[in-house]
């Protein structure tokens, strides 16, 4: 199966070892050469990249036969896709880290739009994609990242409560029973256990404010011994910075002593946004953190040191001391971000700003896995089909990212000197707009 060249050159022969490390990891020997295929269709030119136009690339003589081969490793063998990202992780980081330094874990979350309500996990909710409620999936994932690139290394389909809950609409798409609902945080939460569980090096934790705002995430972070620089929405609240709550007052001599942190009617915590908008002018800074390609990308920043209040009243001991970080680009009524972070107190504002900022760098991760490897092209409906999908798809692009790494940047899908053959002239896949003429 698949498309030979007469003289292998030195990227293909790389890639060759490289799927055969992955071929290795996903065991039986039966599926290692339709895992090959699939990885390399996932690369080859060509718009589509679901199963049947992917086979007819790799061989126009047999579509059918291949098709059902890709299907079949992708809908149904039982391999593990924690397994598979193991080793894309081991091969690729080896070549990310000989360049630079890893320097952050990132979570995010996309979405796909995504018509029908039996594809499991479909669900009315926020999609990034489209940028407003829609009927969609949702997947949260976890990269790696150096200051030059970044590297997905986990996935998981996020499973809303009607779905979790419903075990009639479980069954036909092969939900495992060991799932129960969890939130996005704590999907993050155990993706990021699960790398230090491995050893993976490690990276300062960056997401944005639909994570950061979580009080427990935040916290679930800390206790893994890991540091975070993590978006809030303005509302979140602190207090000034020198502030604290008041400690708890006693009540005489009888019963047990108060332990809990107090509030005064003149002692409470205000919003982030309040705080921003009560400092003064020269507190903000201009602020340079990356030079583009076009410009320099620069705003205004403040930095202070304040105490998150969120239900610090039920608590005995005040929380740690943190950044918050705030944008107020010039011109703006108000400022537009708002970070928190628990890096260490002598941190130059720069570099909590850059880093801050880099949570971005995953943005031309998912551009590509969508647009050039088919992530959100999976067609089938089940649970195990939708992650094993996925996992090849980021298995696909860690070849991509670490042929970028050995500084060849130019390294895209479609542009490796892979050779697709043609598909037979009257090919038109299912689902295809362009139907086939009568003679």
């Amino acid at each position: 199966m698949g498309t030979r060249l007469s003289a292998p050159g030195p990227q293909e022969k790389r890639f060759a070892a490289y799927v055969d490390g992955l071929a290795t990891a996903a065991g039986h020997e039966d599926r290692q050469t339709p895992l090959k295929s699939y990885c390399k269709g996932l690369l080859l030119p060509g718009e589509r990249k679901s199963i049947e136009p992917m086979a007819a690339r790799l061989d126009p003589t047999r579509v059918q036969p291949v098709r059902q081969s890709l299907h079949h490793l992708v809908a149904e063998s039982p391999w593990s896709d924690e397994v598979m990202l193991d080793e894309q992780r081991c091969q690729v980081l080896s070549v990310m880290q000989k360049h630079r330094p890893v320097v952050a874990w990132i979570v995010d979350d996309t979405g796909f739009p995504k018509k029908g309500k039996h594809s499991v996990g479909v669900a009315r909710q926020y999609c990034g994609q489209v940028g407003k409620q829609d009927n969609c999936r949702v997947a949260v994932s976890l990269s790696v990242a150096t200051w030059s690139a970044s590297l997905p290394i986990a996935y998981r389909l996020y499973l809303p409560k009607e779905w979790a809950e419903d075990t009639e609409r479980r069954k036909p798409v092969g939900v495992p029973k060991e799932v129960e609902f969890q939130t996005k945080p704590e999907i993050a939460l155990d993706q990021i256990r699960t790398a230090v569980a491995s050893g993976l090096t490690r990276g300062v934790v960056l997401a944005d404010a639909a994570y950061g705002i979580n009080t427990e995430f935040r916290e679930g972070v800390t206790e893994l011994e890991l540091q975070y620089v993590v978006g809030v929405q303005s509302t979140m609240t602190v207090w000034e910075p020198g502030q604290q709550p008041l400690p708890a007052k006693r009540r005489g001599n009888k019963g047990r002593p108060p332990k809990c942190l107090q509030r005064s009617e003149d002692h409470q915590p205000v919003s982030v946004r309040q705080l921003a908008m009560s400092l003064p002018s020269n507190v903000f800074k201009e602020i340079t953190w990356r030079e583009g390609t076009q410009r320099k990308l620069r705003s205004r920043f403040a930095a202070v040191r304040v105490r998150p209040a969120h239900r610090d009243y039920l608590e005995s001991e005040p929380h740690a001391e943190e950044w918050l970080l705030i944008e107020w680009p010039r011109g703006e009524e108000e400022p537009t971000k708002y970070w928190v972070s628990t890096l260490p107190p002598q941190t130059k504002r720069k570099d909590l700003i850059k880093m801050a900022k880099h949570r971005w760098i995953i943005e031309r991760d998912y551009e590509e896995l969508k647009q050039e490897l088919g992530l959100g092209r999976y067609e089938g409906h089940n649970w195990r089909g939708f992650h094993h999908h996925a996992t090849l798809c980021m298995a696909a692009y860690g070849f991509l990212i670490a042929e970028r790494n050995r500084f060849s940047p130019s390294a895209r899908a479609g542009h490796l000197g892979f050779v697709a053959a043609k598909p037979a002239p009257d090919f038109r896949p299912r689902g295809s707009p362009h139907q086939t003429r009568a003679a």
